[in-house]
């Protein structure tokens, strides 16, 4: 992979794939049906969601043939990969299964209808998975051992070795095993999605009954507990030395098959669909928790979306499988190396290994906060605006926000949302205490919130025990927004503090993913806030809201509306122009805004981390937008949006992208920064998040993405902005020419 272009790999696997088709129609006339399909793509004014977020997962591998990268940052994203794919199957692709398995009608943005798009998606992730064993075995594999490490096979161990693990297997491994047969006395077992299979076909040792006859063979299946680590390791002193655990368990599996001859041991391993939806209904109390738990249970046995195998298995292990789980070759994928890559944590987070990770810079305080102020952080909120951005500046002050709000004997409630949580949360243990405190806790938590509902629902209910008013979530709709309001007496009067963010209320994540938070005492701010957890606990339906706009009401409309003002700016020579940096564009009647817009002269800056459907620079469409995504060492998840309102900015920042579900099927918040020194800080992070020339690509007309070039200085802004300067704050611009701003 080049400086220039991301990895020629993926996008022309792709591109051959689609060229290469050739069958024969019942007129036995030659057609290319996959030009057709790219055809199909190329012409549409909106580009795939699907495709768009594969193209996101390649510019996460493309990190993994970063040259001034280290073979352990290189594993890491490598198995950011794995994990993120494993999620697109379970989620993405098995909602596509929800139209296929029910006969439902589904066109893609590409113009696609449900199956030609299952096999287009299914046969382009098939290419990914290609190239990631090529960039492994090729890259990566080579460079192991000079590191300090090896992955081997089982025949490469010496007879110390072979002793320790038969030991190993005997001991530990083996009382967890159970092999499950499959026949016409046995029901065919469930196998759990992620785990380690292996499958195997054997015979019985009687050479009279049906000896040459399929009649006589067995499948059965082993699945290799989850709660074992991927590779068993052995500790040398210049080298470690890991063993995949399936080569154990495989090499010694003829002890939970006495007597029985062994024709064939294939390793696979399966994803499920595990996507699923809260009904509306009447009854959303104690059945809303308990049919939330029904659907994490139905994941278990959720149809199959993905089976990942290794080469040249038992073709009637395959046509058994096939048949049971209704699958075929588009969602078959063969892999030659490791068949699960999320394994490589193990080596990444080895003891050994782990000083061999960037440590992270310290996280700085934010302009007018220090650790002197810290000690009355109510009295410095008070003074002046917070902003916080995350993780150059530091959680803390969030997190202690909290625990003195527990503590203090003049606040008198704490509200908050919650949506997903570290796994030994601050946050919890400080509203435990409040509520042991005698103050008043509501806490929203949605318990909806993708593979976070069993943790949610136990911190929930830990809360609810301890006499907090806890709501779970609002029924069908999801709760992303992320709002906080503590109520506190001081004197005769009661002063609201407010936390507003684009980010959870999670330590953890704060460290590895980018945010924006404001922390404010400002009146305006707490009533919105007040008056939406009424809403949200209650019944409350206020007419406006000052500083907030949210979802699923007002949101969209107000986000048109903006834009509309930019184009009737520009209509009347007036200048104009949009900066909007978020996770995700998906919401066809905000693109189709932003597409009238560039015809109306408006530049448009999007800074879209992972899915954008909306296609740059098309001729008479949209050659005045521009599209860059930035993939580096921390993930981005800020959302900040400007408009140049004839140059004086407005300026939002909140929880929502730009997507069908933030808009109708979540409650979201967009609140408007007011603080003129606030809103500069945000414009600079705007500025340089556009600068920035070693994590950032720039989207293509045709839906690819180009490295962006290092030409000038370079700009790393993960680096750059924990070392920033305050006072360039005072001097950002957007779209207005350097020389205009210089004079």
């Amino acid at each position: 992979m080049g400086n220039t272009t991301e990895s020629k790999g993926f996008f022309s696997f792709f591109k051959d794939l689609l060229d290469s088709g050739v069958e024969t129609n019942q007129s036995s006339t030659p057609v290319n049906k996959f030009s057709k399909t790219q055809e199909s793509i190329d012409k549409s004014n909106l580009l795939s969601r699907d495709f768009s977020w594969m193209k996101f997962n390649m510019r996460v591998l493309d990190q993994v043939t970063n040259p001034s990268l280290n073979i352990f940052e290189k594993l890491k994203f490598l198995a950011i990969t794995a994990s993120n794919l494993d999620e697109f199957f379970t989620v993405r692709v098995g909602s596509l299964y929800n139209y296929i398995d029910f006969n439902k009608e589904r066109v893609d943005y590409s113009g696609l209808r449900e199956g030609q798009f299952r096999k287009t998606l299914l046969a382009t992730i098939n290419s990914f998975y290609e190239e990631r064993n090529r960039i492994y075995r090729e890259e990566l594999k080579p460079a192991f051992q000079k590191n300090g490490f090896q992955i081997i096979k089982y025949e490469d161990l010496n007879k110390e070795q072979l002793k320790e693990v038969e030991e190993y297997f005997d001991y530990t491994i083996y009382p967890m095993l159970t092999p499950m047969l499959c026949d016409h006395t046995h029901a065919f077992p469930i196998l759990l999605a992620k785990n380690l299979i292996l499958g195997v076909v054997s015979t019985e040792n009687q050479t009279t009954l049906f000896p040459e006859n399929e009649e006589n063979k067995k499948l059965s299946f082993v699945q290799i507990p989850s709660n074992l680590p991927k590779f068993y390791t052995f500790e040398k002193e210049d080298c470690v030395i890991f063993l995949p655990i399936e080569q154990i368990v495989r090499n010694q599996i003829q002890k939970l098959y006495r007597n029985v001859n062994i024709e064939s041991i294939d390793l696979f391993r399966i994803l499920r669909n595990g996507d699923f939806s809260i009904e509306e209904n009447d009854d959303m109390d104690a059945d809303f928790v308990d049919e939330v738990k029904e659907k994490i249970k139905s994941r278990k046995v959720g149809r199959v979306v993905s089976m990942v195998v290794e080469n040249n298995p038992s073709p009637w292990m395959m046509q058994i499988v096939q048949k049971k789980w209704e699958i075929d070759k588009y969602n078959i994928y063969i892999n030659h190396e490791l068949i699960d890559y999320t394994r490589v944590w193990q080596i990444v987070n080895h003891p050994e290994f782990k000083v061999e990770l960037p440590s992270q810079k310290p996280s700085i305080y934010p302009v007018n906060l220090n650790r002197e102020n810290m000690n009355n952080i109510f009295e410095a909120i008070r003074e002046n605006d917070i902003l916080l951005h995350h993780p150059y500046n530091t959680f803390e002050p969030v997190v202690q926000l909290v625990e003195k709000a527990a503590d203090d004997p003049n606040v008198l409630s704490i509200k908050l949302t919650i949506y997903r949580l570290a796994k030994n949360s601050r946050i919890t243990a400080a509203l435990l205490r409040a509520a042991e405190n005698g103050k008043h806790v509501s806490a929203l938590f949605e318990i909806k919130a993708r593979f976070d509902e069993e943790n949610n629902i136990k911190e929930a209910e830990k809360l609810q025990k301890a006499g907090c008013f806890v709501i779970y979530g609002i029924g069908w709709l999801k709760t992303h927004t992320k709002l906080m309001l503590i109520v506190r007496k001081e004197g005769p009067k009661v002063v609201q503090y407010a936390h507003m963010a684009s980010g959870n209320y999670n330590e953890d994540t704060s460290k590895l993913y980018t945010d924006v938070g404001l922390l404010t005492a400002n009146p305006d701010y707490t009533h919105d806030i007040s008056e939406f957890f009424n809403v949200i606990t209650g019944h409350s339906q206020p007419g406006h809201y000052k500083n907030l706009i949210t979802s699923p009401k007002d949101m969209r409309l107000a986000l048109i509306n903006l834009i509309q003002n930019e184009a009737r700016n520009a209509q009347e020579g007036k200048p104009a122009g949009i900066c909007i940096k978020i996770n995700s564009l998906e919401d066809k009647k905000t693109i189709e805004e932003l597409y009238k817009a560039s015809q109306e002269g408006v530049k448009i800056e999007l800074i879209i981390r992972g899915i954008c459907c909306l296609r740059p620079g098309r001729l008479g469409l949209s050659e005045n937008i521009k599209v860059r995504s930035i993939v580096g060492n921390y993930l981005e998840h800020a959302r900040i949006f400007y408009f140049h309102n004839d140059g004086h900015p407005r300026v939002f920042g909140g929880s929502a992208d730009l997507m069908v579900r933030s808009f109708d099927k979540r409650i979201e918040s967009l609140f408007e920064f007011v603080n003129p020194d606030i809103k500069q800080q945000l414009i600079y992070i705007l500025k340089m998040n556009l600068a920035d020339n070693v994590n950032a690509y720039e989207l293509q007309e045709n839906g690819e993405y180009h490295k962006v070039g290092k030409s000038g200085a370079v700009i790393n802004i993960h680096d750059h902005f924990f070392d920033v300067n305050p006072d360039e704050f005072k001097t950002a611009r957007l779209f207005i020419p350097e020389e205009v701003i210089a004079s």
